[in-house]
């Protein structure tokens, strides 16, 4: 077995691990950093909307000598807005300009070929209107809503409704990080941002039900037993998943990876960058909320019930006893009380049988703490006082 794998193995049996819930006050903190951030740029920079929210015009030249820095000077100078020019593979140039109308694209398509020295038949132009944009950016946060809707309702009923809201939660930190760093590299939000964003909750989805199921499955008749506290099976069932979510993580991010670093920054790709980052960015963030905000939160609302107050003050009780009595784990306390004084707790296991676990007889008898003596059974005699030999009978 590898070493990673010997590791997943020591924290599904819960012999090694790190308290996520303990100190979820310190990740909570760094969430809402990275949060602030996110919002602060949001609001000074903004977003780079392209042509298909804001409307404009997109000019594909054929080959040309020109450069790309040369091409931006001129259409921006032509057009008097701003440019986006990108170099395609065969030589020719991609020329997107925002708020263009019908009437000035003409004027401005003219212009370039000549510049360029282009026959203005063989340079390709699509139009969009500024209505159509704001009908995809409609569409866009209705598909957002509805997604959004049909998970919690999902959540709440294949769990419950605490790990839905802490699930939206978590979705809605995810969905905030990607948005922010769209808006602090400048990246140009398009149909395919969209289609990635979308596609990044799923993920980011995957690997919280995934705890959750384990919580799930932990936590059955948890109030019957007085070993461990809410907050620490949730604990335990992060640690139990966490390699898994690192494998899955890992395995989803190096081909995004190379789509964003590979297709969309050496090969030019535009539209590879426009799906590869939020991507990448969601992917990232989906793991760490699935991990560090989403359980923890079941925790947070989870302990406030009083049936789970209650737990943890028995559980606190029995602990502070089994310190009294010397005992360094619970399971050394539980040993010392197998007098049949206090309760076994129902997970931990069947109470050790027969006298040498010290058993207690009826009232009037005395107490048996040691093993029973064995009865001598007296040695089978034969007829005339002598043994039979062993075999068949003659």
């Amino acid at each position: 077995m590898s070493r990673l794998g010997s590791l997943g193995a020591r924290l599904y049996r819960g012999e090694v691990g790190y308290d996520f819930v303990g100190k979820r006050m310190f990740w909570y903190g760094v969430s809402i950093l990275i949060t602030i951030t996110a919002i602060v740029g949001l609001g000074v920079r903004g977003l780079n909307m392209g042509i298909e929210f804001e409307g404009g015009a997109v000019l594909t030249t054929p080959k040309t000598s020109a450069s790309v820095s040369q091409a931006t000077e001129l259409a921006e100078k032509t057009s008097g807005h701003t440019a986006i020019v990108q170099q395609l593979g065969n030589g020719g140039m991609r020329i997107q300009i925002a708020g263009l109308d019908t009437a000035k694209s003409t004027e401005v398509k003219e212009k370039i070929s000549g510049e360029l020295k282009v026959d203005p038949n063989k340079i390709d132009t699509q139009l969009v209107g500024p209505s159509w944009g704001e009908q995809i950016a409609n569409k866009a946060w209705l598909g957002l809503g509805i997604f959004m809707v049909l998970v919690v309702i999902y959540l709440a009923i294949a769990f419950e409704w605490r790990m839905a809201l802490a699930a939206l939660i978590a979705l809605i930190h995810d969905i905030t990080i990607t948005v922010g760093i769209y808006s602090l590299v400048g990246f140009e939000v398009t149909p395919g941002t969209v289609i990635g964003l979308l596609t990044i909750l799923g993920y980011s989805l995957y690997d919280t039900v995934v705890v959750f199921d384990g919580l799930r499955e932990g936590s059955r008749n948890v109030t019957k037993q007085t070993r461990y506290t809410y907050s620490e099976i949730a604990n335990r069932s992060i640690n139990s998943t966490l390699v898994r979510s690192i494998n899955t993580t890992v395995v989803a991010l190096l081909p995004v990876a190379g789509l964003l670093f590979i297709g969309g920054g050496l090969l030019g790709g535009g539209m590879l960058n426009d799906i590869a980052l939020s991507l990448f960015v969601g992917l990232a963030a989906g793991a760490y909320s699935s991990i560090f905000i989403a359980t923890p939160l079941v925790a947070d609302f989870k302990e406030r019930e009083p049936q789970m107050k209650a737990l943890a003050k028995r559980v606190r009780a029995k602990r502070l006893k089994a310190e009294e009595r010397g005992a360094e784990t619970p399971e050394e306390f539980e040993d010392q009380e197998g007098d049949g004084s206090a309760p076994r707790d129902a997970d931990d296991g069947p109470a050790p049988q027969g006298a040498a676990a010290g058993v207690v007889g009826p009232p009037g008898q005395r107490e048996v703490s040691g093993p029973r003596p064995q009865r001598r059974q007296p040695a089978s005699r034969g007829r005339g006082g002598r043994n039979r030999p062993s075999g068949k009978r003659r």
